[in-house]
């Protein structure tokens, strides 16, 4: 296992929160930190971002780079599929 530090939270089927003080943390000891959801993960990742910078404005955190994109996986029936996704980026200001 590395000792290096991480800048990403994926997010999946965890409660709401749990992503919210994973990232707080890292924001801790980073200038940023990006959020990354794919499917139907990707409005709880809007959601994260949104706590983030509106409960911590005091504090100093605001939503960077937006990026969405797609990817191309192959599903249970083995045909390709896109699949959407997105990465937001949470900075302090003036960062």
């Amino acid at each position: 296992m590395s000792t290096e530090t991480r800048d990403t939270v994926f997010i999946g089927k965890k409660p709401l929160m749990a992503y919210v003080t994973s990232a707080l943390i890292q924001l801790a000891n980073l200038p940023a930190v990006n959020i990354k959801a794919r499917g139907l993960s990707i409005g709880r990742a809007v959601d994260v971002a949104q706590i983030i910078a509106r409960k911590t404005e005091n504090a100093g955190y605001v939503i960077g780079d937006i990026k969405i994109d797609s990817e191309l996986l192959e599903s249970q029936d083995g045909k390709p599929r896109n699949v959407s996704t997105i990465d937001i980026e949470i900075k302090r200001k003036g960062s």
